[in-house]
């Protein structure tokens, strides 16, 4: 390399040892059971046939042996939950949902719901007679909450509002008539 020329002729020295000679047979890497199809000189290897077996379903479906399961409480699986997502409107009325939370508009009547959420996004114009309400967006109409009614800074309602207990942050806006529920509404209802 360095400092050789091309006419030298170069010989290993005594001392080192000599490289092993190069086995100039094409050595296999298959096993030898492997399939006759697999050549080793470049052809293609065969592909063992693989048997497909269906999708297993049943933790989507119920099993006949097991009874139905019973219903769950607030919290769990089985919440009552209606989202009303972005640039969606809906009219008309909701009953027997445990939660609503508007993000887009709705124009309702909002009977035996447990709680409402009001996005900032949200609109909700109605009536509503619920136990517990957190409105960040804007609320118009008749809003009835014998539980906690939750005002945020970016949270506004107009109209006839009565509450059990009320909480506004700062920068939030009630305008209307507002007026208490009667303490012994609000302690009987929250309890049950």
């Amino acid at each position: 390399m360095f400092g050789k020329k091309k006419d030298q002729d170069v010989t290993p020295a005594a001392d080192t040892p000599a490289a092993p000679a190069a086995d100039t047979a094409a050595k296999t890497y298959l096993r030898p059971d492997a399939p006759a199809g697999a050549t080793p000189g470049g052809g293609r290897p065969a592909t063992p046939e693989v048997t497909r077996r269906p999708p297993d379903l049943s933790a989507f479906t119920q099993r006949r042996d097991q009874p139905p399961a019973p219903a769950t409480r607030q919290g769990e699986a089985d919440h009552k939950k209606l989202i009303v997502g972005r640039e969606i409107i809906l009219n008309g009325e909701i009953r027997t949902c445990d939660s609503l939370v508007v993000e887009g508009r709705v124009e309702a009547v909002l009977n035996e719901c447990r709680s409402i959420d009001i996005a900032a996004s949200g609109q909700f114009k109605g009536s509503a007679d619920i136990e517990s309400a957190d409105i960040s967006g804007r609320f118009d109409g008749d809003l009835t909450v014998h539980g906690r009614l939750t005002v945020r800074a970016t949270g506004k309602v107009f109209g006839k509002v009565k509450y059990g207990q009320l909480e506004v942050e700062r920068g939030g806006i009630i305008s209307g008539t507002v007026e208490a529920l009667p303490e012994s509404a609000t302690s009987s209802e929250v309890a049950a």
